[in-house]
């Protein structure tokens, strides 16, 4: 099943892509979009669909800020009903778990997490899921720019982050990214997120209303339960998070999960799919957004997706995409507006 996201994504979409010299119907027409995306903001939409519009008007425009002029204009509101929620909390810890735990009525792709070292520091990191090998640049820099502008607006405009990380590589300029942000913007890094003092996100919520929460939660409640939290959805998760320790097993995912292996299986089969071919796909995802990045190491980038060795990584990309990773790399200058190679249909490959 694909991942789905509500329309309200691609809310401001048509004056965005004006301003830039482009027709924004002729765009979603050309990407398999319904016109009523651009007025219904509740339709569900392929998440993979957006994710080639961005990049595709990116490009057009030669705007590789294209993301950021839409995320400038966003506010909570974009995320409908659950805005009432966040909005009520006591604390900006409390409105990001409230955010995190009802992500999926907005988008079932995308998982927000909250992380705190012993040095005070907070990273609130995004991770897209979009079961597919698409280019995300352009639509992790809208995500993480919500919540950047959502920030703003319960702590106040003058607030700014220690930093903001992207996996992705840096743009040929990064003034848009530092005036957008207003602090350093960091490429190349292990996860997208941002990063401020622990401090900040323990400040009170000047809106906030208890009974009004409680109120919001209950009606979310009753919009609809987590629609993809199946024992597929969760092990997908489980992968993504063991691959770079090299111990992701279906034993270890398993138990993760609290079952045991012969159960996983059979909820995997359910859905057509072996733990090989999930872990395949969880790969060839996220490979192409590391290879991506050319000031990552091709060893580093067989690391994060669990191989033991560069030349295991390297059969495996070659049997998936057809070409070897340093061919596209370089022949393609993939710079997550080039078209996608064809992902060869064979059997998930062992390590």
């Amino acid at each position: 099943m694909p991942r789905l996201v509500r329309s309200a994504v691609l809310n401001n979409y048509v004056e965005v892509a004006q301003s830039v010299g482009l027709d924004p119907y002729r765009m979603i027409a050309a990407h398999g979009l319904p016109p009523g995306c651009l007025r219904d903001p509740e339709l569900r939409i392929p998440m993979t669909a957006v994710a080639r519009l961005l990049e595709d008007s990116a490009a057009r425009s030669g705007r590789s800020d294209f993301a950021l002029n839409l995320a400038e204009r966003r506010s909570l509101s974009n995320v409908g009903a659950l805005a009432l929620l966040v909005r009520e909390q006591p604390t900006m810890r409390k409105a990001l778990e409230a955010l995190a735990d009802y992500m999926h009525l907005h988008s079932d792709g995308l998982r927000l997490t909250i992380d705190e070292d012993d040095e005070g520091v907070a990273i609130i990191a995004l991770a897209v899921d979009s079961e597919s090998p698409v280019p995300i640049r352009q639509g992790v820099e809208l995500a993480l720019g919500f919540i950047h502008r959502s920030l703003q607006q319960l702590l106040g405009r003058s607030w700014r982050p220690q930093a903001v990380w992207f996996t992705h590589s840096p743009p040929a300029r990064k003034d848009s990214h530092r005036r957008f942000f207003g602090t350093n913007v960091e490429f190349g890094q292990d996860c997208n997120a941002i990063v401020c003092l622990a401090a900040d996100i323990d400040a009170p919520v000047p809106t906030s209303d208890p009974a009004m929460a409680d109120h919001a939660r209950r009606y979310l409640d009753l919009l609809a339960p987590r629609a993809n939290a199946t024992m597929r959805y969760n092990a997908r998760e489980c992968v993504q998070a063991l691959l770079p320790s090299g111990l992701c097993s279906a034993d270890r995912v398993a138990k993760h999960l609290g079952v045991d292996r012969r159960t996983l299986h059979r909820h995997l089969a359910r859905d057509g799919e072996t733990f090989l071919t999930l872990v395949d796909s969880v790969r060839s995802e996220l490979a192409i957004r590391y290879v991506d990045n050319r000031e990552r190491s091709l060893s580093s980038v067989a690391e994060l997706l669990g191989f033991s060795a560069l030349s295991a990584f390297s059969r495996w990309f070659r049997s998936r995409f057809g070409c070897s990773v340093s061919q596209w790399r370089n022949s393609l200058h993939w710079s997550g507006t080039a078209p996608l190679p064809n992902v060869v249909q064979t059997p998930a490959s062992k390590r």
